[in-house]
């Protein structure tokens, strides 16, 4: 691993075009050429900004909410398909890494999904938030621990979660143990109001530390045009204000430059990889700090299927793989498994 570079970077805050997947793509594009001209070598964009964040189910009960949930799934994005295409070319083009969230539709169901594309344009990863938070549960599935990777890139080992999974330290530690030197964070923005931008704050800034990396958060942004398209109600629009925090946090727990809290545009700043040994060499918790005698993360990193030919998927419950008796009497006599020490 690479200490001794120095990394461009960007945290794009950006409006969707509100029920447009096109519309939207273009807006990305446009958002890393302009980072491009300004000598960016990796950019994050908000969650699931393409088509645009679920702002209807934090206002709408679920009764009412099926047509805006139809629409969504009418313009949410297939990967691979064209908008990933798209992406993939322009950070080929721009020699760029790039982060973006997407409403994913795979079949009949939903996902808030992450996909982090390398400079040369390839795919790397796409990654599924592991449990959507509160009123996300009436729109996405759930994820799994396959997408929890530190991968490889032109800007160094890059990691990423979306907005709430911070306040999961296990996931966290999941991709500080990969020794990621770059935290990609995405959150929705306009929502909740200032408090929503002062938790991000504080929970960014703690991760930096204690991960000893650089972290940058986009967030999303709604014009009070938006706010009407998605609610005429006053006081509910009241509750899609606030909330934005786009920023770049050193692995020393500092702003690296001025955060945004309104509007659109891109926060800049350049991350010097040897402020993670400075960082590090005090405290690095999954290493000279770390007593993996006492206290282990067990994570189940394969992937979720519903269909299992061959008798190995993960069994979610924790409860025997009944596939592998051979009748119903063998298996009721099989030992079910002992409580877990408590790990961490």
């Amino acid at each position: 691993m690479d200490y001794t570079k120095t990394v461009r970077a960007a945290a794009a805050q950006l409006s969707p075009v509100l029920h447009s997947r096109e519309g939207t793509t273009e807006k990305v594009l446009e958002a890393i050429a302009e980072a491009a001209s300004s000598g960016v070598e990796l950019i994050v964009f908000p969650e699931t900004l393409i088509p645009y964040y679920p702002y209807f189910s934090f206002v709408q009960p679920p009764v009412l909410m099926g047509k805006a949930h139809m629409q969504l799934y009418e313009q949410a994005v297939e990967v691979p398909g064209p908008v990933t295409d798209a992406i993939s070319r322009a950070a080929r083009s721009y020699s760029m890494v790039v982060v973006v969230g997407v409403n994913e539709r795979e079949g009949g169901s939903l996902y808030n999904t992450q996909l982090i594309f390398d400079a040369d344009g390839t795919l790397l990863l796409k990654r599924r938030k592991i449990t959507p938070t509160y009123h996300e549960r009436m729109v996405w599935g759930q994820g799994d621990g396959a997408g929890l990777k530190v991968l490889e890139t032109a800007a160094g080992r890059v990691g990423a979660l979306a907005c709430w999974e911070h306040y999961n330290p296990l996931a966290r530690f999941a991709l500080m143990a990969q020794h990621e030197q770059i935290h990609c964070s995405q959150f929705p923005g306009s929502m909740v109001g200032q408090i929503f931008a002062d938790q991000m704050a504080v929970t960014l800034r703690h991760h930096a530390l204690e991960s000893g990396c650089f972290v940058v958060n986009a967030t999303g942004w709604l014009t009070p045009e938006q706010k009407q398209q998605i609610t005429p109600d006053e006081n509910l629009q009241k509750a899609l204000s606030g909330g934005c925090y786009s920023a770049i946090i050193s692995p020393e727990g500092v702003p690296l430059c001025n955060p945004i809290a309104e509007g659109e545009g891109l926060a800049i700043a350049e991350l010097d990889f040897s402020l993670i040994t400075k960082r590090k060499r005090m405290m690095d918790s999954v290493g000279h700090y770390a007593r993996p005698d006492l206290l282990q993360l067990r994570h189940t990193a394969s992937q979720w299927s519903v269909l299992d030919t061959e008798g190995t998927a993960p069994v979610a419950s924790g409860l025997p793989n009944f596939s592998n008796f051979s009748n119903l009497s063998e298996a009721a006599a099989a030992p079910l498994p002992k409580p877990h020490t408590q790990q961490s």
